[in-house]
């Protein structure tokens, strides 16, 4: 996957943005709070997901512009690529996205088409964080590669949010635990291929990221990740989420009805679920040094980048936004080697920090880019 030519408009202080990258290094080098990491979500949203920072739309236009509109023209291991996505301030809802020149219906048309990476500063919370960020992490990197997977998780929230508007009725008296039936069954579901999906992959990541953590540690110590989950007892070779596991989790719904109306929300679930990380048989959270959680949210993240490329073919596009400055020198050499033949896109305050790998430089200043 190789990012070639990128415009930008109007999206948030980006203005006559227009980049030819290059095909392997891209350092957007400049002073902070001048466009750098704009441009990161920019290219983000092109893939078909939602903002790195949690924004919407209307806050991603500039405070003086009518709108936003951005273009990029990629290649894949088949084709050179098209893709375009515009927004009018007064018009939100009829957001303009194109692929290689036909209307999409909404932005998720993207998902599949362009593949990246991204890593922030906030990821190296990855291994020591709340368990959100890890169930987050697991379900984006499923999404990537089967592409109906967001749909599911989106309609799984929306259900939850039903359900436990219903837990609270109850307990209060202006409802029935009967009016819980039908969101259980739902819940059942989704829930039970979601656990389905996410142990798959967990397994895929443990494999990948015991081989790179061992390297980084120079072999003395072991990574391993599990999916825990707060449903199921045991996953591994249960495949039967339409009958089997989703019966069990009706199950469980129904047993913990109780629990669940006393407390005013749904105790158990793949919105409760984790991924648990350890380090020579020691939980993590509980025991790991600084250092370790940042080699391990690491590891984690060049395992997604080299999952997405075993099951693709097709190395993605590896997004780093101001990572290196929050890494020593053994880590960022580290992590410049493990991601060598990917296209990069650094952003970064200090070049220095990475000027001596080949590639080009961007300035970037006020929203506006130059190439040196």
């Amino acid at each position: 996957m190789k990012l070639k030519h990128f415009l930008a408009e109007g999206f948030r202080n980006l203005h006559d943005v227009d980049i030819a990258f290059h095909p392997e290094l891209n350092i957007l080098c400049g002073k902070n709070a001048q466009g750098k990491t704009n441009i990161l979500e920019a290219l983000w949203l092109c893939s078909g997901e939602r903002s790195f920072r949690g924004a919407k739309d209307k806050e991603l236009i500039g405070k003086d512009a009518d709108g936003y509109s951005l273009s990029l023209s990629f290649e894949d291991k088949r084709r050179t690529q098209q893709i375009t996505c515009a927004v009018k301030r007064q018009e939100l809802r009829t957001k303009k996205v194109t692929l290689n020149g036909v209307s999409l219906r909404s932005q998720s048309g993207l998902f599949g088409a362009l593949e990246c990476v991204i890593f922030t500063p906030e990821d190296l919370e990855l291994s020591k964080g709340s368990p959100e960020i890890r169930r987050s992490f697991c379900d984006l990197s499923v999404s990537q590669l089967k592409t109906s997977y967001r749909a599911v998780t989106d309609k799984y929230r929306r259900i939850l949010d039903q359900r436990n508007n219903q837990l609270k009725n109850i307990a209060s008296g202006r409802s029935d635990d009967s009016m819980l039936d039908i969101w259980d069954a739902q819940l059942a579901q989704m829930g039970a291929y979601i656990s389905v999906l996410r142990f798959n992959y967990c397994k895929k990541l443990q494999k990948t990221a015991a081989a790179l953590y061992s390297e980084i540690s120079s072999g003395n110590e072991q990574l391993t990740i599990d999916y825990h989950s707060t449903i199921f007892s045991e996953l591994e070779g249960r495949v039967d989420y339409k009958n089997d596991l989703a019966a069990e989790y009706l199950d469980r719904l129904q047993k913990n009805r109780a629990d669940d109306i006393r407390a005013g929300f749904t105790l158990r679930g793949v919105h409760r679920d984790d991924l648990r990380c350890s380090i020579n048989g020691m939980y993590m959270k509980d025991y790991a040094s600084q250092g370790q959680h940042r080699s391990a949210a690491l590891i984690m993240k060049l395992s997604q980048a080299y999952i997405l490329t075993e099951e693709t073919d097709d190395p993605p596009c590896i997004l780093l936004d101001d990572v290196m400055s929050e890494l020593d020198v053994s880590r960022r050499s580290f992590i410049m080697n493990k991601i060598s033949g990917m296209q990069v896109m650094i952003t970064c305050c200090d070049e220095e920090l990475v000027r001596h790998y080949n590639g080009k430089l961007f300035r970037v200043e006020q929203g506006s880019v130059t190439e040196e």
